[in-house]
C-alpha cells in the first residue's frame, strides 16, 4: 500500500470550475450566478458524479473477506485522515470519528450483519457509486485504508460536508444519535489531534481489563455454582439411601452419591487459582481506571471509554453510548428492560440511593445482580452482572454514576446485557421513564424504533448549499436544466431528485435502519453501528 499525501494541487474548490459534465454542481447559496459553475479537481473522483457501473476494478471476493490486510501504523492513519479531508474540504477529525466509530481504526471491519465492509463500512452497491482506487495500486478497495478514507471523504463531500457537515454526516447515517457522537468526538479530536491514539490506547488497556475481570469473574461464580449444585444432589442422594430398608441398597446409593460428590472436588479445586487471576485482573482493571480517569470527565470521551452519562440527576445505568448500547421498548413476558451491550461494559448507579441486597452467586434467574433503592422510593432490580464492584454491599450508600459491575450473562440469559427492572414489575417499564427515554440518542439507541432524530426543518439540517442540475449526457443521458435549494428538506430533495430522474445520493448501506425516520429521504443511510448488532443485542431476551 502506498501512503503518499495528496498535495496543495489537489485541494478541492467547489464552484470554482466552469466543467458542465456533472450531474449536479454543489455551489454557494451566496453566488446565484455561480450555478452554472462545477469543481474540477485533478485526479480526484468527482463529487458530483458517481462511479460509471462497471468502472471500478475490485478486490476478489471482497464483500465476504478482506483484500488489502496492509498494517497501517498511527502514523499513517493520521496521515490518511488529514490528507483527504484537505483533498476533500471535509475536517480530518470528522473522517477520524467516522473512522473511530465504524470500524474502531480498522479492528472491526466485517462484513457486518447488513454485509457492509471495510474501514468505513460502506455497503458494496454505494462502494460501487463512491468507492475508488486513491492509493494507484489499480484496485478500488474498502479494505485498504486510504482507498476508504478518501471514498467516505469524497461522499461526505457529495452530501454537502464542505458547507454543512452535519447535514453530511446525517446523510452517512440517518440518525441524530450517531451525528451527535461523530460530532462530539471530532470536536475533542480536532482540539488535540494526538488524542486519536492516545484514547485509543486507554480505550484499548480499559476495554482489555474489563473483559477478562468478566471472563474470570463469572468463570468462578459458574464453577462455585456448578460444585455447590453437585454438592446438593449429593446430599440430597446421601439422605435417600438412610431411608433404604435394605443395608445392601443402602450401601450402593451411599457409593452413587460419594460418586456424583467426588465430582465436586476437581471444580473447587479450580477455584483457589481462579480467585488469585482475578485479583490480578481487579488491580489490572483499577490501574487501567486511574489511568483513563482524567480524559473520562470530557463528554467526548464516552465514545472511548464508556463513562457515564448523566442529565437531570439521573445517570443511564449502562455506558457505551448508542452505537454499542440498545435496549428495546417491551420484554419477552413482563415489564422490564433488557439493555444489550458488549460484556464487560460498565453499569452504573442510575441515581444516588442505597443498595438493599447485592448478591456475587449466580441466581437461576437474574445470576449476579443487586436490588437498589434510588432517594425518590423507587426499587430497581439489576440483573446477569459479570462482575459487581467489591463496594457494592447490602446497605451501601451509592452516588449516580457509581461504578457497580460489568455486563454479563450469568443466570437466564441468551446473551450479554443488563435486566433492568421496576420492584414490583407492576410498576411498569423502565423505558416509560422520562428519565430514561431522556437518554434515547445519547447514551443508547432503541432496537424496535426510531430513536431520535433531527428534524427535517432544524437549523441543524439546513443546507446553505445549493445543487445546480446540468445536462449530463454523457454519464446518465439526463437533459434537465433546473435549479433549487436544498434548505427546505430531505424530503423534497428526495422527491425533486426522483422527478427530475437524477441518481440521488445513495447510502454507504443498502437501506435505512430503523432509526432512519423517513424512507423517503435521498440521503439516508445506515451504518453498521446501527444495522450490525450482533456485538451489541446479542441476548434478544
Amino acid at each position: 500500500m502506498k501512503f503518499a499525501l495528496v498535495g496543495a494541487a489537489v485541494a478541492l474548490a467547489l464552484g470554482a470550475s466552469s466543467a458542465r459534465g456533472d450531474t449536479f454542481a454543489i455551489v454557494s447559496t451566496s453566488d446565484p450566478s455561480s450555478l452554472s459553475q462545477t469543481a474540477a479537481i485533478a485526479n480526484l473522483p468527482s463529487v458530483q458524479v458517481p462511479n460509471n457501473p462497471g468502472a471500478l476494478v475490485l478486490p476478489s471476493n471482497w464483500t465476504r473477506q478482506a483484500g488489502d490486510e496492509t498494517p497501517v501504523s498511527s502514523a499513517q492513519l493520521s496521515a490518511i485522515w488529514q490528507s483527504a479531508g484537505s483533498a476533500y474540504g471535509i475536517p480530518w477529525s470528522v473522517l477520524a470519528a467516522i473512522n473511530k466509530i465504524e470500524s474502531n481504526f480498522g479492528r472491526n471491519m466485517g462484513p457486518s450483519s447488513a454485509g457492509a465492509v471495510g474501514w468505513m463500512q460502506f455497503m458494496p452497491e454505494t462502494w460501487l457509486r463512491w468507492g475508488a482506487d486513491f492509493d494507484d495500486d489499480g484496485i478500488a478497495d474498502p479494505w485498504n485504508a486510504k482507498d476508504a478514507v478518501f471514498s467516505a471523504a469524497r461522499y461526505l463531500a457529495a452530501a454537502g460536508g464542505t458547507s454543512d457537515i452535519s447535514r453530511a454526516v446525517f446523510a452517512y447515517n440517518h440518525a441524530q444519535w450517531y451525528v451527535d457522537e461523530v460530532l462530539s468526538l471530532a470536536g475533542l479530536l480536532s482540539r488535540d489531534s494526538s488524542l486519536s491514539f492516545s484514547l485509543d490506547g486507554l480505550q484499548l488497556n480499559l476495554e482489555k481489563a474489563e473483559r477478562k475481570v468478566a471472563r474470570i469473574s463469572e468463570q468462578i461464580a459458574q464453577t462455585r455454582t456448578h460444585a455447590r449444585a453437585i454438592r446438593a444432589r449429593s446430599r440430597r442422594m446421601f439422605a435417600e439411601a438412610e431411608n433404604a430398608s435394605l443395608i445392601g441398597q443402602r450401601t450402593a446409593m451411599r457409593m452413587r452419591a460419594a460418586e456424583v460428590e467426588a465430582q465436586a472436588i476437581p471444580l473447587e479445586a479450580k477455584l483457589p487459582a481462579l480467585t488469585s487471576a482475578l485479583a490480578k485482573a481487579e488491580d489490572a482493571l483499577a490501574q487501567a481506571r486511574a489511568d483513563s480517569q482524567a480524559e473520562s470527565f470530557d463528554p467526548g470521551t464516552s465514545v472511548y471509554l464508556a463513562s457515564p452519562q448523566y442529565q437531570n440527576g439521573y445517570v443511564f445505568p449502562v455506558g457505551g453510548g448508542p452505537s454499542r448500547v440498545s435496549v428495546g421498548h417491551t420484554h419477552h413476558d413482563y415489564p422490564a428492560a433488557d439493555i444489550a451491550a458488549p460484556s464487560g461494559s460498565p453499569v452504573y448507579a442510575l441515581a444516588d440511593g442505597v443498595v438493599l441486597r447485592a448478591w456475587r452467586t449466580i441466581d437461576p434467574l437474574c445470576g449476579i445482580g443487586m436490588n437498589f433503592r434510588t432517594d425518590d422510593g423507587q426499587t430497581w432490580a439489576y440483573c446477569h452482572f459479570s462482575y459487581i464492584e467489591p463496594s457494592v454491599v447490602s446497605g451501601a450508600r451509592l452516588t449516580a454514576g457509581t461504578l457497580v459491575g460489568l455486563v454479563g450473562s450469568t443466570g437466564h440469559a441468551t446473551g450479554p446485557h443488563l435486566h433492568l427492572g421496576l420492584i414490583p414489575s407492576s410498576n411498569g417499564f423502565p423505558q416509560n421513564e422520562p428519565w430514561f427515554q431522556s437518554f434515547a440518542g445519547i447514551a443508547f439507541r432503541w432496537q424496535d424504533a426510531p430513536t431520535p432524530t433531527l428534524s427535517i426543518d432544524s437549523p441543524d439540517l439546513r443546507s446553505q448549499m445549493v445543487f445546480s442540475i446540468v445536462s449530463d449526457t454523457a454519464s446518465a443521458g439526463l437533459a434537465v436544466a433546473s435549479a433549487w435549494t436544498a434548505s427546505s428538506s430531505t424530503a423534497s430533495l428526495a422527491r425533486a431528485a426522483s422527478v427530475n430522474g437524477i441518481p440521488g445520493l445513495d447510502s454507504p448501506f443498502a437501506d435505512p435502519p430503523a432509526d432512519s425516520g423517513s424512507a423517503a429521504v435521498a440521503v439516508g443511510v445506515a451504518s453498521s453501528a446501527t444495522t450490525d448488532q450482533s456485538a451489541t443485542d446479542p441476548s434478544g431476551g
